[in-house]
């Protein structure tokens, strides 16, 4: 396989490990009438085995330099679709064809893992699922729930739209060059129905935003320029709690109260 010196710029770390790499492949599970996309497919260490089992993928690469190798790694293997886009400002529903949902998968650079997915929560009713590989500690706050040190903006948001399963762990010395970190695998499966109706779901992302902005003090302070004790008691919310101690039941009732009041 032709190789590329990865670019910190880019937060690239090469998928190396076989074994790694076969347990991923086995985790998606890939189906040959599955419409699959790869955020981020670097040397091709996934795309090809994908392309042995599908024959055909859509890949985002955002770096050039490194396209003409992936093609000479993976191009003859099937038909290799790639965009040389940003993910961040890339419109999945260009790769939506005949209401197919979509499949993504990626390992993603650690640096922008959370854009992406806060992006992808736009294209939540064109995926069927998505399996990433992020650093340990992203998977520990997308999972957490109430009361968990982890838990937090990135917990309740993706949540709301997403089941989130995570799979397994991957060592730093799967990666070339090895990250400083542990990183893990985890499915992200759309919602059918969203576990909480919102009214307005612009205005909850603001009130979780400002809630967790300064996570030390109690929900009270946080809130006090949007809200009153009267509104958060009618939540269901003791205004001495801290938003960690929240869940996403009691932050979408009073959202729903605020919209109301508006």
């Amino acid at each position: 396989m032709m190789q590329h010196k990865a670019r910190k710029r880019f937060g690239q770390n090469f998928l190396t490990d076989t074994t790694v790499i076969e347990r991923i492949v086995h985790s998606i599970n890939p189906q040959s009438c599955d419409k699959l996309v790869e955020i981020g497919p670097g040397l091709g260490a996934l795309t090809c085995p994908l392309m042995k089992i599908m024959g055909e993928l859509d890949v985002i690469e955002l770096d050039r330099d490194i396209i003409p190798k992936l093609e000479m790694n993976c191009g003859l293997i099937g038909r290799l679709r790639i965009h040389n886009a940003d993910v961040l400002r890339f419109d999945f529903t260009e790769l939506c064809q005949d209401n197919q949902q979509l499949r993504i998968i990626g390992n993603l650079p650690y640096n922008i893992s959370t854009p992406i997915i806060f992006h992808l929560v736009d294209y939540a009713k064109n995926i069927q699922d998505m399996h990433f590989m992020l650093q340990k500690e992203v998977v520990q706050r997308l999972a957490a729930t109430p009361g968990n040190s982890e838990y937090g903006r990135l917990s309740i948001m993706a949540q709301l739209h997403f089941k989130i399963s995570p799979l397994f762990l991957v060592p730093p010395e799967a990666f070339e060059p090895s990250p400083k970190v542990e990183s893990a695998i985890v499915k992200l499966t759309p919602h059918q129905t969203k576990p909480v109706d919102i009214i307005d779901e612009k205005h909850f992302a603001q009130l979780i935003k400002l809630a967790f902005s300064q996570r030390r003090k109690t929900i009270r302070n946080t809130l006090k320029t949007i809200c009153n004790d009267d509104d958060l008691k009618s939540a269901g919310i003791d205004p001495s709690q801290r938003p960690e101690q929240l869940g996403i039941e009691q932050f979408s009732a009073l959202s729903n109260i605020l919209s109301d009041n508006q």
